[in-house]
């Protein structure tokens, strides 16, 4: 059997991308819009990614019933069986649950790839090679294996893991902690000690490591149905997710499994990465101009300004001045403007505030 055709890619997009807001709403979510002029979305640039890797076939895209169809509309060629359209939203954990519930009834001997649809890679043919070396090391050893990126700024953003032991295998060390977005000072002394990476989000296993560390995890609202061995049809499948998807309860696969489990090592990986989901993390991604500003496909006119990120409509003009590091985004019926540091707790405070005060339309 050719040992591609057992790897598989489980795309998480069911987020309702909240951190970028308000360019990013809860009705059109960033992974489903192309943020970055780039012409393709998020999610679409993930996923030819991936199609490079692993078979088509083998691509599964987690999501939310709201945002089925923004799947099926940007991944015409996906097959509906790979679209996984969850009942209600909840966290990474559950849809991880599901998808690889689908993946075994598939094939047994899966070797999986979690990811977000929301990342940025820039070494595309080094990804490539420690995507399918990370692959061998799980087909090869009962574990989990989280890919980790050498940091190149305290970024408190990102959520850290520290190596621990090496291990026989060049460049793989035994996980020791995971951090989840320190304070800026952490972070600083995280980078300084070298001991720490970037937790990009993507973790590897074989199917069978996976669905054990679920099973001891989560409620057996899937897996019960091995135990009955009634296989269902896809039908079937989807209308008992609908009944039994909320016992779930709203935890991410990184505290609930990762942290928990005893078997987890990290991949010093080396292709280049960025986080896009917040307006900080965007903005020490891209490209700056004049002044270290960043304007993401936007027609703006700045003087005297420096250290700021905008994006507003394409049909519109910005004209800025005498401004430092800060925010500028606008969408629809919201303008927003705040500091850019450490903004994401901001943009919390806002969505809420706002959503209580204004309405859905506002969100």
């Amino acid at each position: 059997m050719d040992r591609n055709s057992e790897n598989y890619c489980l795309i998480l997009a069911g987020g309702k991308g909240r951190r970028l807001w308000p360019c990013s709403r809860e009705a059109m979510p960033k992974q489903f819009i192309d943020f970055f002029g780039m012409g393709q979305t998020q999610l679409q640039q993930t996923y030819n990614r991936f199609a490079a890797i692993v078979p088509k076939s083998n691509i599964l895209v987690s999501t939310n019933q709201e945002y089925a169809e923004f799947v099926r509309e940007q991944l015409p060629e996906l097959p509906e069986e790979n679209i996984l359209a969850e009942p209600i939203f909840r966290n990474t954990a559950p849809s991880v649950a599901w998808g690889c519930f689908r993946i075994s009834r598939r094939c047994s001997t899966a070797r999986v790839i979690v990811t977000p649809s929301d990342q940025m890679v820039f070494n595309e043919e080094a990804f490539r090679h420690n995507v399918l070396e990370g692959l061998e090391f799980v087909a090869e050893n009962d574990s989990m294996l989280a890919m980790g990126v050498k940091p190149t700024r305290p970024e408190p953003g990102y959520g850290y893991i520290q190596l621990g032991d090496d291990t026989p295998h060049e460049g793989i060390s035994r996980v020791k902690s995971f951090t989840e977005k320190p304070e800026r000072e952490f972070a600083r002394m995280f980078m300084d000690s070298g001991e720490f990476y970037w937790n990009t989000g993507m973790y590897l296993a074989s199917v069978d490591v996976l669905v054990e560390n679920l099973h001891n995890l989560l409620p057996q609202v899937m897996y019960h149905l091995d135990d009955t061995g009634v296989i269902l049809s896809l039908a079937e499948e989807q209308e008992y997710v609908r009944e039994n998807f909320p016992r779930y309860p709203n935890l991410s696969i990184d505290s609930g499994i990762l942290e928990k489990s005893p078997g987890v090592y990290v991949m010093h990986s080396d292709f280049g990465w960025a986080d896009l989901g917040t307006w900080h993390s965007a903005y020490e991604a891209m490209s700056r101009q004049e002044g270290d500003n960043v304007v993401i496909d936007s027609e703006v006119l700045m003087e005297d300004s420096r250290n700021n990120i905008v994006k507003i409509p394409s049909d519109h003009l910005a004209v800025i001045n005498g401004l430092d590091g800060y925010i500028v985004a606008e969408q629809g019926n919201v303008l927003f403007i705040c500091k850019k540091e450490d903004s994401s707790a901001l943009v919390r405070k806002y969505v809420n505030e706002v959503g209580i005060k204004y309405g859905k339309d506002y969100i």
